[in-house]
């Protein structure tokens, strides 16, 4: 439900995306990012990243509101949908054709992952390796288009993971931004939508650490402000894997609402004393909004849910 906090200058936000419900990773991140905004009397917003239409999951926007209304979150304004703002994203897309920064491209995926010269980013996605950059191959026709990354080196001074550095070109390559079925991509349609916020903190998980560089590049081109990046540690399951739909990661219940934000609180370094573990979930918020300590997050980019989640219980 929205909460009203007008006049302060701290705003983050949440954005989770409708592929499913949510699970204790997402709980992480959630009371990652709301915490960090409370504690700074900031704003906390609310995003639906349905750009990827495909991948969403009918009900399922809906079931994310509802949980996070269960656990005792209230963030501030209207939800934003990205899949209501594609001519906020093709405004952004002709500024950088503009800028002579945009390519056609014609390379299926399988094509890329089939190369012999392929390569894989941080985050698994395949280094385009500038098949059309400098034009489309003969009897070829467009498909995507592509930002022209050139030699852009990005350093930037994350608030949990400390200093990062990555050459792009090396790194990710030219990235996409229009994919061949016509949705904008990720990188471009973040960069837009934190500004149409007034985002001016990222509070999120590790595992988007190796986009940040690729969307400050976006944030350069565009002139736009760059945000204050958090990236917190990544919830592991006992396989080793990230938590998360595709690892079969089991949903919040709202009957666990308590013990799970005292394991997300663990998790995130931010011990409850123990007369509070068997409080009710206000009195757990209004703890860990008044205790909550960056400096006390895990340096490390994952860690393992299960000592966590066992004393949660």
């Amino acid at each position: 439900m929205p909460a009203s906090s007008p006049g302060n200058t701290y705003r983050g936000r949440f954005a989770p995306s409708p592929t499913g419900p949510l699970h204790f990773g997402s709980l992480v991140a959630a009371v990652g990012s709301y915490l960090d905004a409370r504690s700074h009397d900031g704003l906390w917003m609310l995003r639906i990243e349905d750009v990827d239409r495909p991948r969403c999951q009918p009900g399922a926007t809906d079931d994310i509101l509802r949980t996070l209304e269960a656990y005792g979150f209230a963030w501030d304004g209207e939800v934003l949908y990205q899949s209501r703002r594609d001519e906020a994203y093709r405004t952004a897309l002709e500024k950088l054709h503009a800028l002579g920064r945009v390519f056609p491209c014609a390379c299926r995926r399988s094509e890329l992952a089939d190369s012999q010269i392929a390569r894989l980013a941080g985050d698994g996605a395949v280094i385009y390796p500038g098949t059309c950059r400098a034009g489309l191959p003969p009897g070829r026709t467009a498909r995507a288009w592509r930002l022209r990354v050139d030699a852009a080196r990005i350093a930037f001074d994350d608030t949990v993971q400390g200093g990062i550095t990555q050459d792009l070109a090396h790194d990710a390559g030219d990235f996409l931004l229009l994919r061949a079925d016509g949705l904008f991509a990720y990188q471009l349609a973040v960069v837009v939508d934190d500004v149409e916020q007034g985002i001016n903190h990222v509070v999120r998980g590790a595992d988007l650490l190796d986009s940040t560089a690729r969307q400050i590049l976006l944030q350069q081109l565009l002139q736009l402000p760059i945000p204050v990046y958090c990236h917190l540690p990544v919830v592991l399951n006992a396989a080793g894997d990230k938590l998360s739909k595709q690892t079969l990661a089991a949903p919040l219940t709202v009957a666990e609402a308590r013990p799970a934000l005292v394991a997300a609180l663990r998790f995130l370094g931010q011990e409850p004393p123990p007369q509070l573990v068997a409080a009710s979930l206000a009195e757990l918020w209004q703890w860990a909004q008044m205790n909550w300590n960056l400096a006390k997050v895990p340096r490390c980019r994952s860690r393992n849910l299960a000592k966590e989640f066992e004393h949660a219980h």
